[in-house]
């Protein structure tokens, strides 16, 4: 009778879980949590930043526009001697398995710090960013804004100050155990328009094969220097005839004057 009952309640849950093709896989959830194994199967304990947090299972309702709303409690586990602080993140999703907004709410001690309701928009042009940057926008300001509102009230301890961070931890997490239509939420990338191929020219060129370089001819042997040719000798003057001329008496004109 048990495991009947059992079983009814799980096919209840994943009814509840699924409204209009969009729903919450709260096992795959769970598993990346490290599983709903603590409060009789129903909250999920883990380590984060050196401090220790629990999250519930979600709870699931539709909206009017054919999404989904998502409530999921999650608590900074503080000791045994100490109370437990929570917190509420609540996302909506669109009917095309989309984050459009968010919002937490955070309780320390009694006191209560809410953030705003965070949209996908562009803060530059104010219009609703599409695709998964509106996801990643909406956590990163829903952080921020939390952060600024703990910052302003003094909050110092470690687990509480990281509580936005453990917020975000479970915000990534439960946008990737959003289903549509039974399958994951495929993000399509913007299709670039194909440019047209260049026309085929009429003729087609011939192909000319490259030119094969030739085979450089070997070197040739070093010649041997040629031998040194030697200068014919000059010829040697032939020897002169002695010529013999009669001795002159020199004439009275010629002779030395003396006084």
């Amino acid at each position: 009778m048990k495991p009947t009952f059992l079983s009814l309640i799980a096919l209840f849950s994943t009814a509840l879980l699924s409204f209009a093709g969009v729903a919450i896989d709260v096992d795959s959830f769970g598993k990346s949590l490290g599983g709903w194994t603590k409060r009789g199967n129903q909250s999920a304990e883990y380590p984060l930043s050196g401090s220790g947090y629990r999250t519930y299972k979600p709870e699931v309702s539709p909206t009017p526009d054919g999404g989904i709303f998502v409530s999921v409690r999650i608590d900074h586990v503080r000791g045994w001697l100490a109370s437990d602080d929570h917190a509420i993140l609540e996302i909506t999703v669109n009917s095309k398995g989309m984050i459009a907004s968010a919002q937490s709410n955070i309780a320390i001690q009694g006191q209560s710090i809410t953030s705003d309701v965070i949209l996908g928009t562009n803060e530059a042009s104010k219009q609703v960013v599409s695709g998964p940057e509106r996801a990643v926008q909406i956590g990163a300001d829903l952080v921020s804004d939390l952060s600024a509102k703990m910052l302003r009230e003094n909050i110092v301890e470690a687990g509480r100050v990281s509580f936005p961070a453990a917020l975000r931890h479970n915000y990534n997490l439960l946008f990737q155990a959003v289903r549509l239509d039974g399958a994951p939420v495929t993000l399509t990338p913007p299709v670039v328009p194909a440019t047209a191929p260049a026309p085929m020219p009429a003729t087609t060129p011939a192909v000319t094969a490259p030119a094969v370089p030739a085979t450089p001819p070997a070197p040739e042997a070093p010649k041997a220097p040629p031998a040194p040719v030697e200068k014919p000798a000059e010829p040697t003057p032939a020897s002169a005839p002695l010529e013999i001329k009669p001795y002159a008496t020199p004439s009275s004109a010629e002779l030395p004057v003396q006084k």
